[in-house]
């Protein structure tokens, strides 16, 4: 284990999130709030224990998969701990625990929130709280791999456990330049929004906040009823935006290259089209009733499925009060998820289509034993690593779900409760139903409850395996 490596990552993840918090604190400068000066503070601190570990770059660079997935792991949790500092030394959350629940929420673009009245934030805590989205999106080890030649061509193993999806690829022959790559296309889409939110009237501070929230799909609004008060334009326009950002990014560099036969053949791209228009038509049909007309429940409807899938959480109206079908249809966005290689969260369309294909195969070879099949996506054979991945991807979602739930349950809530509560952290969606609903928060859970949740957050956003190789006594052995 290269924990010289290790230290000298963490060091450049604090100083980064010393320099991220800079525009947080000239909005407080802007404004004139006293909650800058937390923010200014925590800065101070991250650089005074970053700094010592970058002054001198190892000899031994090199990061292969265990320390690949153990510092990425290490770096998330303690860019989570200083960053709910601000929050605590403010006064703005003066229980750490509730603190770090809202910043975890934020880094791994969960959504989730304990705060009952957001609009009495400092706005520079709010720009903070937002930010943190934009920065979880795509990743700070990535765009840590974006200017920084951390460790060569070895820190491939660092986007492999960093980046959603049960395969990881290079865009470009190098991992730097696929980094660069990568953040290159989020920023320019993450700008596009903003210009499309700003011709739509919203003011600056609220776009800027809107679209972190969307381009990292997290969902934190700055106002009690998310995107509710905003007008059908607005909302319209974050509903494209929101469904974009879980498209693939591959599908995005296939588009810049000007494949575009590849990139509409990809299959998990149009699987999430497919089931998105499926669940848009089933939900309006059910709640047309409930709205003055056809295109407003088509509207809402757009909204929750494309807010829902993409594991955003933002919401347009109360949709804890619709129909039980369609709510049902939404519970089952929540574990489809977004494309692998977006910003989205839950188990990924690339998976379930995965092993919707090797459900096929095995009943095909129940009903011809002599054939051999070989399982192909996009005209590619599947190796056996990556479905044996993916099997045990599902074996462990399952088991930290079911061991999440009971654990939970301690607190006596409902079953609709405590079960979408850990849908909604684990897939990293934000809201869910009865006590967590849209018009709710996870504030009424016990501190207990919300360190599990807390857990679910990083486990599903670092997709299980490098939070749990910290706990395997493997990981430690040289």
């Amino acid at each position: 284990m290269n924990y010289r490596m290790i230290l000298f990552i963490m060091g450049w993840v604090l100083s980064f999130e010393a320099a991220l918090m800079l525009p947080s604190c000239l909005v407080g400068v802007i404004y004139q709030e006293k909650a800058g000066f937390a923010l200014a503070l925590v800065m101070l601190l991250c650089l005074l224990v970053g700094i010592p570990t970058i002054i001198k770059k190892p000899k031994n660079t090199a990061i292969y998969a265990r320390e690949g997935f153990v510092a990425v792991a290490f770096s998330w949790i303690i860019l989570s701990i200083f960053g709910a500092l601000p929050f605590v030394i403010s006064g703005a959350i003066p229980s750490y625990i509730d603190a770090l629940f809202e910043t975890v929420s934020g880094f791994t673009t969960t959504g989730s929130s304990i705060l009952s009245d957001v609009e009495a934030l400092p706005k520079c805590l709010l720009f903070w709280r937002s930010f943190t989205h934009w920065i979880g999106g795509m990743g700070v080890l990535v765009f840590l791999m974006a200017v920084l030649p951390l460790a060569g061509g070895t820190n491939m193993y660092m986007m492999k456990a960093e980046s959603p999806g049960p395969v990881v690829g290079k865009l470009v022959p190098k991992v730097k330049s696929t980094a660069v790559l990568l953040y290159g296309m989020y920023v320019g889409m993450s700008i596009l929004q903003l210009v499309f939110l700003l011709l739509g009237r919203m003011p600056l501070f609220d776009a800027l906040t809107t679209m972190f929230g969307t381009a990292g799909t997290g969902g934190f609004g700055i106002k009690n009823d998310s995107i509710g008060g905003y007008s059908p334009y607005l909302q319209i326009v974050i509903t494209v935006f929101m469904i974009l950002f879980g498209v693939n990014f591959n599908f995005y560099y296939l588009i810049l290259k000007k494949k575009m036969k590849l990139a509409v053949q990809l299959t998990e791209v149009r699987a999430y089209f497919l089931i998105i228009a499926a669940a848009i038509i089933m939900i309006t049909v059910n709640i047309s009733g409930m709205f003055p007309d056809v295109f407003t429940a088509l509207r809402h409807a757009a909204f929750q499925v494309g807010s829902i899938i993409t594991t955003t959480g933002f919401a347009t109206t109360d949709f804890d009060l619709w129909p039980s079908f369609s709510k049902t249809i939404l519970v089952l966005l929540m574990f489809i998820g977004a494309c692998a290689g977006s910003t989205g969260g839950g188990i990924k369309v690339s998976r379930i289509v995965m092993l919707l294909k090797t459900m096929r195969k095995e009943l095909d070879v129940i009903a011809h034993p002599h054939n051999v099949r070989k399982l192909k996506v996009d005209g590619r054979v599947v190796e056996h690593s990556v479905l044996r991945s993916t099997n045990v991807f599902l074996v462990s979602y399952m088991v930290i779900f079911g061991f999440s739930l009971l654990l939970i349950s301690i607190d006596n809530f409902d079953f609709t409760t405590n079960f979408t509560a850990v849908a909604a952290t684990m897939n990293n969606i934000g809201p869910g139903l009865s006590l967590v609903g849209p018009t709710q928060n996870f504030g009424t859970f016990s501190d207990f409850s919300k360190l599990v949740l807390t857990f679910d957050m990083l486990a599903g956003r670092l997709e299980l395996f490098p939070l749990l190789l910290l706990f395997a006594k493997n990981t430690w052995v040289k």
